[in-house]
């Protein structure tokens, strides 16, 4: 005769009071514990932090206004908000009075040490034909190195308007003046401004900067943590942002600055941090959650966060067996929770064994649920 139904399901044991305590234990069959996982309590590392939530940004730091020191008229512009450039690269061209007259006299600086070698040849090939003098000869001598020296300088004159020599040979050979004026990025990075525009007429140093640029080298983090955690935060201290446009990524930095001041809205107070991205991963204006390690990691007592049954109360359990058979509920405090495993305070000692998968099964049958 087949065994009667109660004898398979798991018997649960209402409340007991005793003298000594009140225990509260669901006893299970050899099958119905296959269905479980125990494992001992033991010990797992906690990072000390807290959490927060903010935004990407450029780093205001290594932001570069780029000017042209010369007065004229915007050519063309180049890049567009957003833009990422490398160094050397032409942000925008411009019409420069300055430089149209700094290649003209280069071009006539050329054309004065061409005369000048042809005239100290003449008056040296005079000399051996006997028909000139050695005063000649050094005057010819002394003026061709007046010209190479004038030659030089304007040379020199062109390299600080940034033309390279290729473009400066390229001048004196076609002996045509050039008032373009190209003015490049001195360094990698994104473009965050431009008011750079065709026909905008540009004076030295006049804001706005026609460029603005920023070394994307470094990003700022900015938080705003609860008035009650800012106290905990210190410069130097180590960060870790996650942003949800590259899931699995991690980005560390350190704080550089905690705000002084709390908003008397929301009791929070700003924390920036700053932060390597040699990638160019980031973007300024992304969402990012940031942990912040306030202190060194510890070695606690834990448990799997799968062991742990909020009830309806909010009380905190686990389910803890000595035989493998009948099964313990037990009101844990916890800590904090980090990488799957939660920390015990109170309820539990190291060893003890504990349900680590299947602990909502057990909670469904004391209280009469579902068995599967």
């Amino acid at each position: 005769m087949a065994a009667p139904t109660a004898q398979r399901q798991a018997k649960p044991r209402t409340e007991r009071a005793t003298a000594q305590a009140e225990k509260v234990e669901v006893e299970l069959t050899a099958d119905q514990v296959k269905t479980v996982t125990i494992a001992p309590v033991g010990q797992a590392r906690f990072d000390i932090s807290r959490k927060a939530v903010g935004n990407m940004d450029f780093n205001q730091n290594t932001l570069v206004q780029v000017f042209t020191p010369y007065q004229g008229r915007v050519i063309s512009a180049n890049v567009n908000l957003g833009d990422r450039v490398e160094r050397g690269q032409i942000l925008f061209t411009v019409d420069s009075p300055d430089l149209l007259q700094a290649s003209s006299a280069l071009i006539a600086a050329a054309g004065v040490l061409n005369l000048q070698n042809r005239t100290l040849k003449r008056v040296n090939d005079n000399l051996r034909g006997g028909g000139g003098a050695q005063k000649d000869v050094d005057q010819a001598i002394s003026d061709q190195q007046t010209a190479e020296g004038a030659l030089r300088a304007a040379r020199d004159v062109m390299r600080i308007y940034g033309k390279t020599d290729e473009e400066v040979d390229r001048i004196v050979t076609e002996r045509r003046a050039d008032s373009t004026l190209m003015v490049r990025s001195p360094l990698a990075g994104y473009v965050t401004a431009r008011n750079a525009a065709p026909g905008l007429l540009l004076q030295p140093g006049n804001a706005p900067a026609p460029i603005t640029l920023a070394d994307a080298k470094s990003m700022w983090m900015i938080a705003n943590v609860p008035e009650a955690d800012s106290a905990l935060l210190q410069v130097g201290q180590q960060v870790q942002a996650r942003v949800s446009a590259l899931p699995g990524k991690t980005f560390d930095g350190t704080i550089s600055v905690v705000g002084a001041t709390v908003d008397p809205q929301t009791r929070r107070t700003m924390v920036r941090s700053e932060i390597a991205d040699p990638d160019h991963a980031l973007r300024a204006g992304m969402f990012a959650d940031f942990t912040i390690r306030i202190g060194a990691p510890i070695e606690t007592l834990a448990v799997p966060a799968n062991a742990i049954v909020r009830e309806g109360d909010g009380t905190m359990t686990v389910w803890l067996t000595t035989d493998r058979l009948r099964f313990e509920k037990r009101n844990v405090k916890i800590g904090l929770r980090q990488n799957g495993f939660v920390q015990i305070l109170e309820g539990v000692r190291p060893g003890d064994l504990v349900v680590t998968d299947g602990a909502l099964f057990l909670t469904n049958k004391l209280v009469g649920g579902p068995s599967d």
